[in-house]
């Protein structure tokens, strides 16, 4: 019996509860020679407060009366263990009465966390009075241990709960397709999303510990800190950037819709750092572009047809009466010098009216045919490679093998790849390269056409408006601004896509996607 009070001096080490029990109820049946044995716990979840834990010898739908904890507390003899003989139960109510003779309060701090049930030893004795005082000391240690584990319970069962509220929250970020970054008070970034690393190019380890400044360009740093404001990375108020043109540390080019909002503890008085949510709105925002530079074309390929046509009649009566003149006068007369510069400007203002029709006229029916672009590109090199050699420009080709044929029409395509290679002549005056690269999408639906120059680059003001018809930077009597206008209008008509990268200084990267014969064929049948 001294080895039952060493034991409950030990079940302060037990922090789970089913052992607990397990131990608790196999060393009373051997120390004190008893049967049937209950444990009631308490428990707030049932109409009594109690529920039973552990049973022996009985059967485990014993029921516990709803005025169970005022029983025992009321019922307790002077020793604070209460007597079956004490009791008065009726035996419908489910609770066994006879079976259980001894009720031991377990007590900490005033609370009854549990109840020990014992029935009589084996052979139907009493419990000596030594065996119950050794009971109600042993009911202490019994309480404080059963405590203990069901706070530890209660804490592993939050803890669980918290993690799986934390993967259930990572999951949500991990799953949409936003960049999301939250930065610390200094504006050091703490955590970021997948879609984050997508967006950068950068790993969630060499992003973690980083200033958000550090992990984007210049410019991009420069319009968060003015959203910020002067409370910096403590702001306290949601703030949103739309459509900011920035680029990547590896020089991608993005289009970003920006939300910043300040982050919180539960109590919201304490500002612990910002999230930031960043949008890559590029593919949308240049289908938006090119939308309306199709309407802006379009509308504009109206009026210039019809002002060439109006141009084009009096232009040709001005050039037939020349040429009759210049047939009647020799060549000595000085009205022949006068005529033939008359001769040569309207030559010059024909070949304006012509570009004016051509544009107007890239949404025409074109016949198409399957077309090698490595080919294509290579005729129009033999046609422009000794201006270019002449302007020192050195050329190169970087051409994919077995590249897949477009559905298209070779002529029109080799007049964008000229238009694109002289104003790349016309960017390098001073010399420099021209790399042209061919490539197909990995699923070859697609086919990729990149025109590279060494030259000095367009200014961002100036890239909205490239494609705009008459827009030039050029000198005067150097160029119409029809050339992109009209490639514009032709890769549309081929179903592609037309995008440029440029910075001043840094050169200019003109890309062309166009679809394979084979994936246009699909897309045509499966729209019949």
């Amino acid at each position: 019996r001294a080895g039952l009070l060493d034991f409950g001096r030990t079940l302060s080490a037990t922090t789970s509860l089913e052992p607990l029990l397990d131990a608790l109820v196999s060393r009373l049946q051997q120390v004190l020679g008893v049967e049937r044995i209950a444990i009631f716990i308490e428990d707030a979840r049932d109409a009594s407060g109690y529920r039973v834990a552990r049973v022996a010898g009985l059967s485990s739908s014993v029921l516990v009366p709803p005025d169970f904890r005022e029983m025992i507390r009321t019922r307790s003899a002077e020793d604070g263990i209460v007597r079956a003989d004490g009791l008065d139960m009726p035996v419908a109510s489910g609770f066994v009465r006879r079976a259980l003779h001894y009720y031991v309060p377990c007590v900490v701090r005033g609370r009854m966390v549990a109840v020990i049930g014992l029935g009589r030893s084996t052979g139907g004795a009493l419990l000596s009075s030594e065996d119950l005082e050794i009971l109600r000391t042993v009911s202490g240690y019994v309480a404080v241990a059963i405590e203990n584990s069901l706070l530890y319970q209660e804490q592993k069962a939050r803890a669980e709960e918290l993690a799986l509220l934390k993967e259930f929250n990572e999951s949500i970020v991990e799953s949409i397709n936003v960049g999301i970054l939250t930065a610390d008070s200094e504006g050091c970034v703490t955590a970021c999303n997948s879609a984050l690393e997508d967006m950068l190019g950068l790993r969630r380890d060499e992003a973690t510990g980083q200033r958000v400044e550090d992990i984007f360009a210049d410019d991009f740093a420069e319009t968060l800190q003015q959203a910020l404001g002067v409370q910096g990375w403590e702001m306290t108020e949601l703030r949103n950037i739309y459509k900011l043109h920035t680029a990547t540390r590896q020089g991608r080019t993005l289009i970003l819709n920006v939300g910043l909002a300040p982050l919180k503890r539960a109590d919201a008085t304490i500002h612990t750092g910002v999230l930031v949510v960043l949008e890559d709105v590029t593919s949308r925002v240049r289908l938006e572009e090119q939308l309306q530079q199709r309407e802006k074309l379009s509308s504009i390929g109206l009026l210039a047809a019809g002002v060439a046509h109006e141009i084009n009649t009096p232009l040709t009566g001005v050039s037939s009466y020349t040429q009759m003149l210049l047939g009647m006068l020799a060549e000595t007369d000085p009205k022949h010098a006068l005529l033939q510069k008359i001769r040569r400007q309207t030559d010059r203002a024909t070949g304006i009216v012509n570009n004016l029709l051509n544009f107007s006229r890239t949404g025409n029916v074109t016949e198409f045919a399957d077309v090698d672009l490595n080919r294509v590109l290579d005729d129009t090199l033999q046609l422009l490679e000794p201006q270019l050699r002449h302007s020192r420009i050195e050329l190169g080709r970087e051409y994919a093998e077995d590249l897949p044929r477009v559905y298209g029409n070779a002529g029109k395509l080799q007049q964008v790849f000229t238009n694109l290679l002289l104003n790349a002549r016309d960017a390098i005056p001073d010399g420099g390269s021209v790399r042209l690269r061919t490539s197909g999408g990995s699923e070859r639906d697609a086919v990729t056409i990149e025109v590279v120059d060494t030259g000095i680059g367009i200014a961002p003001e100036n890239v909205a408006r490239i494609y705009d018809p008459f827009f030039t930077t050029k000198g005067v009597g150097r160029g119409t601004g029809l050339g992109l206008a009209v490639s514009y209008g032709i890769v549309q008509e081929h179903s592609g896509h037309i995008s440029v990268e440029s910075a001043p200084g840094r050169g200019t990267t003109f890309r062309i996607t166009l679809p394979t014969a084979g994936a246009r064929a699909r897309l045509q049948a499966a729209s019949d």
